[in-house]
C-alpha cells in the first residue's frame, strides 16, 4: 500500500485527489484529512489579525488626538505613518526581529504599524467632521475636554473611524500571510508551502479561507457599526 501526500493511503479506487499523482485544485479529501492543520493555521491567522488591528487602534487614537491638537506636528505624524507603510515587510520584520526575536509579536507589531496610516487619517477626518455648533453646545452644558471627546466627538466620528477600521482589518488579513517570512503567517504558511511544493489543493484552500476571513471580518465590523451608530440607519 503506497502513502499519498499527508500520510493518507491509496484506496482501492486509486490515490486521493491531493496525491502527487493527481494533485487536483478542488479536493474535499484534503480538507478532511488535514482539518487539524488547516484549523490551527486559521486560528493563528485570526489571532494575529485581531491583535495587530487592536494594537494599531490603540496606537492610532492618541496619535490622531495629538495631531488634531497640535497642527504643527500633524504633517510629521501623517508623514511618518505613511513612510512606515512603504517599508517592505521583509525589511520591517528584519528590524523587529532584533527586538522581538522570532515570535508572533514580530508580525503583530509590524502589521500594527502598517495600520497606522489608515487609522490615523480616518480618525483625524472623523473628529474634524464633528460640527462646531455641536461641540459649542456641549461645552455650554458643562462638558469638559475628556467628556466632550468620549460622549460627543468620538460617537459622532465613529462612522468614519469604523470605515477606516474596516479597511485596516481587511488589509491586515491579507498582510498576515506575509508573516510566513518569520514562520508566523497563519494561512500564509499553508499558502507558501503549497506554492513551494506545487500542492494545488493547499494553495486553493488557503486562498479561499483568506478571502472568506476578510469578508467575515468586514461583515462583523459593518454590523458593529450599525449597532453603535443607530442614528445613521436609513441615511443615504
Amino acid at each position: 500500500m503506497t502513502l499519498a501526500a499527508g500520510g493518507s493511503t491509496f484506496s482501492a479506487s486509486g490515490p486521493p485527489c491531493y496525491s502527487a499523482l493527481v494533485n487536483d485544485w478542488i479536493c474535499p479529501a484534503y480538507v478532511s484529512d488535514r482539518r487539524t492543520e488547516i484549523a490551527d493555521a486559521l486560528l493563528e491567522h485570526v489571532l494575529i489579525t485581531l491583535a495587530a488591528v487592536a494594537l494599531g487602534f490603540v496606537l492610532a487614537l492618541p496619535l490622531a488626538l495629538v495631531a488634531r491638537r497640535y497642527t504643527a506636528v500633524e504633517s510629521a505624524i501623517v508623514a511618518a505613518t505613511t513612510i512606515i507603510y512603504t517599508v517592505p515587510s521583509l525589511a520591517l520584520f528584519a528590524l523587529l526581529v532584533n527586538i522581538t526575536a522570532l515570535s508572533p509579536w514580530t508580525v503583530i507589531i509590524g502589521l500594527a504599524l502598517y495600520t497606522l496610516t489608515i487609522l490615523v487619517r480616518n480618525m483625524l477626518a472623523g473628529l474634524r467632521d464633528v460640527p462646531a455648533d455641536v461641540k459649542e453646545s456641549a461645552v455650554g452644558l458643562g462638558y469638559g475636554p475628556g467628556r466632550l471627546l468620549l460622549r460627543v466627538e468620538l460617537p459622532l466620528a465613529l462612522p468614519v473611524i469604523m470605515a477606516g477600521l474596516r479597511v485596516a482589518t481587511v488589509s491586515t488579513v491579507a498582510l498576515t500571510t506575509v508573516g510566513t517570512l518569520v514562520a508566523y503567517g497563519g494561512l500564509g504558511d499553508l499558502l507558501s508551502n503549497g506554492i513551494r511544493t506545487d500542492f494545488k489543493a493547499q494553495i486553493l484552500t488557503a486562498s479561499v479561507l483568506c478571502v472568506a476571513l476578510a469578508v467575515v471580518f468586514d461583515a462583523l465590523l459593518m454590523g458593529t457599526q450599525r449597532v453603535l451608530t443607530p442614528w445613521t440607519r436609513g441615511r443615504k
